[in-house]
């Protein structure tokens, strides 16, 4: 299963981004401020990176400056986790390289769309990243139907 790198200095979001996501069978690895994210990153080398913006030592913006500029992570997948929700904020995020947006407090159904949409388009699947979960079995299950 994917390995999760959540980037967040309130270690209560940590504790309910973690539980959320190993419910899901991710792998979780931490840091609580920027900094600690990116070398969290190169120790880790996590399939996605939850990233707060609003953190000490290096916030969400600055780290994602220094991801999309290294070739090695460039193409690391992103998702903001924020509370920068005013107007012009999710924009303002995802013109900055971010490759998703979730306002906080988290919403697990949210959380678990934007993750699959994020790491299902990184690996490449044979269908269309559009294309729900349930519609994909629906699929499979009528395709193996016409075989009998």
């Amino acid at each position: 299963m994917s390995k999760v790198l959540i980037a967040e200095d309130n270690a209560v979001n940590r504790e309910l981004l973690r539980e959320l996501l190993e419910a899901r069978g991710y792998t979780v690895v931490e840091a609580c401020d920027g900094q600690a994210a990116l070398h969290m990153i190169e120790q880790t080398q996590p399939d996605l990176l939850l990233l707060d913006i609003g953190m000490p030592v290096m916030d969400g913006f600055g780290v994602m400056r220094k991801i999309r500029e290294n070739p090695r992570l460039a193409t690391l997948p992103v998702l903001a986790f924020t509370a920068y929700a005013m107007q012009g904020d999710r924009e303002k995020i995802l013109n900055s390289g971010f490759n998703g947006y979730l306002s906080k407090p988290v919403n697990a159904r949210s959380l678990a769309q934007e993750l699959d949409r994020l790491l299902i388009k990184q690996e490449g699947p044979s269908t269309s990243p559009d294309q729900s979960r349930e519609s994909q079995l629906d699929t499979r299950t009528r395709a193996a139907g016409k075989g009998k």
